[in-house]
């Protein structure tokens, strides 16, 4: 059955909520007047709902019949003349159901136009598979797919950033939404101490899962495994903050959709994550460890310099040095590789 179109003619909704979320579920406008009617009244017959609505019996007729369809109403009496509602649930299933279907088939009206029009002014047979976005579009580009994002976000993270590093109120909202977030830092994210403190920390704090590489292979994010962006810039260790704001306004990036490609760059952050290591350890970290413990052995997997270290931590170079004596006293170890091969048999890390 064809759900009827939303229509306002026979009703004043005014501020009324029930009717507002009826025309939004696909009502008309002379439908809701009769089922309003009944709710209000209760159990009547046509030809007095059509006397107090001031309609004739045949449109009451035919409303009454397209509502009875849909399951909000039933007949009642001997020659079931009369009307009331029922129970709604089925049918507000069924009417949310068809809206649903039409917004989509809308998506799909809007999606397949634009394809259209990609085909037209840029005729190349990988329109569908790879975009390329260039210049201020690409800031909001991101935080529209990042905002999209649903069940799982996979990252590698490097400087330079499009969108400034900074803090990332988006992925915390995320998190909060039950989006599961997978990062590998670079070596040069988080020895950076402002990147460290306003995005990796709070990050992590909210529920990120982070862990280290030297370097990433590339400036990647992947979005539910349905599409991933690829930043274009330079992937460096030893970019300065001036070569990075210098890099943000000559790049690009590309949109990668479903296809081969986007198979083969889930699988290299796949195979990263696995060799990458933790910069987080949850409530593993045996109690006998401080804090600054902990997180110095969060730190170690980085190859961040003792230097680097110290000032992500907050401390001088001789409490690290301190620090680190005592964990390999407790480790029995006389290397850092020793002292990482020891945390993970303890399950530390």
């Amino acid at each position: 059955m064809r759900v009827p179109s939303a229509g306002r003619e026979g009703i004043s909704v005014g501020d009324d909520a029930l009717s507002s979320e009826l025309i939004r579920l696909g009502l008309a406008g002379p439908d809701i007047g009769v089922y309003r009617e009944l709710l209000r009244s209760g159990p009547a017959p046509r030809a007095d709902l059509a006397r107090r609505l001031g309609r004739s019996p045949g449109e009451v007729a035919g409303s009454a019949a397209r509502l009875i369809e849909l399951g909000l109403l039933a007949t009642v009496g001997p020659d079931e003349d009369g009307l009331t509602p029922v129970e709604p649930t089925l049918a507000l299933e069924y009417l949310a159901g068809a809206r649903t279907a039409e917004i989509q088939g809308a998506r799909l009206a809007a999606l397949n136009a634009y394809r259209d029009f990609r085909r037209t002014v840029h005729p190349q047979p990988t329109e569908d598979l790879l975009e390329v976005v260039t210049g201020p579009q690409i800031v909001e580009r991101i935080h529209n797919i990042e905002k999209s994002a649903r069940h799982e976000v996979m990252r590698f993270d490097s400087p330079p950033y499009h969108t400034g590093g900074g803090p990332n109120p988006i992925e915390i909202d995320g998190l909060g939404r039950g989006v599961a977030y997978r990062v590998v830092y670079a070596k040069s994210a988080v020895r950076n101490p402002d990147y460290y403190a306003e995005n990796i920390q709070p990050c992590i704090a909210a529920g990120e899962q982070a862990r280290a590489l030297p370097t990433v292979p590339v400036k990647l994010t992947v979005f539910d495994r349905k599409v991933a962006i690829v930043s274009m810039t330079f992937v460096g260790e030893d970019l300065m903050e001036e070569e990075s704001v210098a890099a943000e306004n000559n790049d690009s990036m590309l949109v990668v959709h479903p296809s081969s490609l986007l198979s083969a760059l889930t699988g290299l952050f796949e195979s990263s994550w696995k060799s990458a290591f933790p910069l987080h350890f949850g409530d593993r970290i045996p109690s006998a460890l401080t804090p600054i413990q902990g997180r110095i052995l969060e730190l170690l997997g980085s190859g961040l310099t003792d230097e680097t270290m110290a000032g992500l931590l907050g401390v001088s170079r001789r409490t690290l040095s301190r620090h680190l004596m005592d964990l390999h006293a407790r480790a029995g170890s006389t290397t850092r590789f020793q002292l990482a091969l020891h945390a993970a048999r303890e399950g530390w890390i």
